[in-house]
């Protein structure tokens, strides 16, 4: 896989969990997001182990308790900062807490310089671009935006930045197959743990029928084995920096999803021109870091080697 492929397969991953609004449209609002992921997390983990027992036994022999931290680590991150996402977002309306999510991007090249990361010209351009449109979408919404929800959701960025840096270190290290069946494994764990706290009946609590449990096997088919693993596979050749910015193409899928899905399936959102401009912004951003200017490709693998 060379990089345009994975920056490709990056798109099609931002695709799939552009689609997580449509399924949790599914799932009552009493169901605990906390519950979704332990169970969500726990079908991926077994369905991976099972279809790829063998891969995943060999490199348990080769990175043994390497491999365990490495995915322990993640999982806490990931666990970190959806946490803070989740109760950050109670401040916000859905469009405005989805365009500051994305502010992940702008935290990722100071993240990166603290971890005494390189960070690229074209970068900082996306940087800016993608900056501006999260500005510009939010538009009048600047004034209104709580300060606690504000700083739960920087916080969330900051450690997502730290957890895609991570991942993609890991990723060069471990097999693909193997991360994401640990990674989900833990994160079940956490997020049990978690979910047993705020709500001890846990599994007798969640009103079962038969479009909760597609909906949670959708999601832990499409969205986290299909899709987390493919992600890992694409991180093996992008960088942290063109991840995060393919990323950032999740808000304008979900604007799209927003516009054109019936109310049947989805709360309705007709994107303003404010959000028109700022998706348009960071698709150019995102346009910006993935184009491989003429002799970049060679530094590039020339500073791999080294």
């Amino acid at each position: 896989m060379n990089r345009l492929q994975a920056n490709l397969c990056l798109i099609c991953v931002t695709l799939c969990w552009s689609t997580e609004v449509i399924i949790f449209a599914c799932i009552p609002d009493s169901v605990l997001p906390f519950a979704t992921t332990c169970i969500c997390n726990a079908i991926a983990a077994v369905v991976l182990a099972l279809c790829f027992f063998k891969r995943v036994k060999k490199e348990m022999k080769r990175a043994g308790k390497k491999l365990l931290l490495h995915c322990f680590l993640l999982s806490v991150l990931n666990c970190g900062y959806n946490t803070l996402y989740l109760y950050g977002l109670n401040d916000f309306d859905v469009s405005t807490g989805a365009f500051t999510f994305s502010m992940t991007v702008v935290v990722l090249p100071v993240v990166l310089i603290t971890m005494k990361k390189s960070v690229g010209a074209k970068m900082w351009v996306s940087v800016v671009l993608v900056l501006l449109g999260i500005v510009c979408a939010l538009g009048g919404n600047m004034e209104g935006i709580p300060v606690q929800g504000l700083l739960l959701m920087i916080l969330g960025c900051i450690i997502r930045a730290v957890f895609i840096v991570k991942l993609n270190d890991f990723a060069r290290e471990h097999d693909a197959v193997t991360l994401s069946v640990f990674i989900s494994a833990f994160v079940a764990v956490i997020s049990f743990v978690i979910w047993f706290i705020l709500q001890p009946a846990t599994f007798g609590a969640i009103p079962w029928s038969g479009t909760i449990i597609a909906s949670l096997f959708i999601h832990a088919y499409f969205i986290i084995a299909f899709a987390q693993t493919l992600n890992i596979f694409a991180q093996k050749r992008a960088t942290a920096a063109e991840s995060t910015i393919i990323y950032t193409l999740e808000i304008v899928f979900s604007l799209i999803w927003g516009a054109i899905l019936p109310d049947s399936l989805i709360d309705r959102v007709i994107p303003t021109p404010f959000h028109i401009i700022g998706a348009v912004l960071i698709v150019a951003g995102s346009i910006i870091e993935i184009v491989e200017f003429k002799g970049k490709r060679r530094l590039v693998d020339e500073a791999e080697k080294r």
